[in-house]
């Protein structure tokens, strides 16, 4: 059960501590606070956990400072799409809003290699009116003789560059708690001229330790992508892992599904569960087309393989795009193959748009037809 407390309740006021007394006093019950913290109010929820079933919802709505009350009846307590749950499925980092019902692209190098090509990349960018891009600086590889990332050595660079071009948003990948670290002591160095969107990959999807250290902290958002090899129920209870810890700003990523089903593409494609996931929780959804194709092939209508999938996640309901591109791909320490060129990126953005508006399209219809 949740209870949504009145927006701005003081927890040092005295209907805030009778509250929790009262909670305090019930029997095989435990409760957790969550807050979060916006530029005009402070929203508070309480978790009850436990024996719940047999409280009354019309007696915990009469509760000091109580303003709705919520009864979970899915797995994802926190974070799931509950029956009579209005919570917002949306939320707001560095200026830029997350939100099942829009639309941003995090195009950018898988890795970062030289400062040269970061400042080529988001100068481009910048000409196309975006605010957000994606940099590796921290690379899990399957060979431990791969380049496994330039590491907190290329964060300030990355950073102040970020900032020249107006990028609000860095979507990066960390693999240990003290990447978390690393990148917050930058981002203080450099005087805060950017954000960053913490991923955490697919090898890392149950890295239970991982997820509650990156949990903990709550002034980056998380983007977790889908465990390959593992049902996507167990990878939205990883991200109740996030939450549970305190971190409700989480992003949930589709990468495709490590299986030779998918050949010859690199994942078999599962941007089908786009809608799925947003039916089961609140999360806003990031589909990532280049490392479930894998490729720069085309088909026979000279579209990319990789376009195709995206405006198959697009039309499907998609909130965020993770894209590789790269300056000069054949350079690239990391995944140029895949990664699609500067000059094809106005192309790319103007593709996802017609797949974006067909889908407000569906959305229109289905709201004039019967349910």
């Amino acid at each position: 059960m949740i209870l949504i407390l009145e927006p701005n309740t003081d927890p040092q006021g005295v209907p805030y501590q009778q509250l929790i007394d009262y909670l305090a006093r019930l029997p095989n019950i435990r409760s957790r606070v969550h807050q979060e913290v916006g530029t005009q109010q402070t929203l508070t929820e309480i978790y009850l956990i436990g024996d719940t079933a047999a409280l009354s919802v019309d007696d915990m709505r009469t509760l000091p400072t109580v303003e709705r009350v919520v009864r979970i009846s899915q797995e994802y307590r926190i974070l799931g799409r509950h029956r009579d749950d209005a919570r917002p499925s949306s939320f707001e980092y560095n200026g830029v809003t997350f939100s099942q019902d829009n639309l941003h692209v995090f195009a950018g190098l898988c890795a970062v290699d030289n400062p040269e090509h970061v400042e080529r990349m988001l100068q481009a960018l910048q000409q196309h009116g975006q605010v957000c891009t994606r940099m590796g600086a921290y690379k899990p590889r399957t060979s431990p003789y791969a380049f496994q990332g330039h590491g907190k050595q290329c964060l300030p660079y990355v950073f102040e560059l970020a900032g020249k071009y107006g990028i609000k948003v860095i979507a990066m990948e960390v693999t240990h708690e003290n990447h978390v670290r690393e990148i917050r002591d930058a981002l203080e160095l450099t005087g805060r001229p950017t954000g960053v969107l913490l991923q955490i990959g697919t090898r890392n999807t149950q890295n239970f330790e991982l997820l509650k250290a990156v949990g903990r902290q709550q002034d980056m958002p998380v983007l977790l992508k889908r465990g390959f090899g593992i049902t996507l129920e167990e990878s939205l209870n990883a991200a109740e892992y996030l939450a549970s810890e305190g971190n409700r700003k989480v992003i949930f990523g589709l990468r495709g599904m490590k299986t030779n089903m998918g050949d010859p593409h690199r994942n078999f494609v599962d941007f089908a569960h786009v809608p799925v996931v947003k039916r089961l929780t609140r999360m806003p959804v990031c589909i990532d087309p280049s490392h479930s194709v894998g490729t720069r092939d085309r088909g026979p209508d000279g579209i990319l393989d990789v376009m195709h999938v995206t405006a198959q996640g697009v039309i499907a309901g998609a909130n965020m795009i993770l894209v590789d591109f790269h300056p000069a791909p054949e350079k690239a320490l990391v995944d140029g193959p895949q990664a699609l060129r500067l000059h094809e990126l106005g192309v790319f953005l103007q593709d996802v748009a017609i797949a974006r508006s067909a889908y407000e399209q569906r959305c229109a219809l289905a709201k004039q037809s019967p349910q």
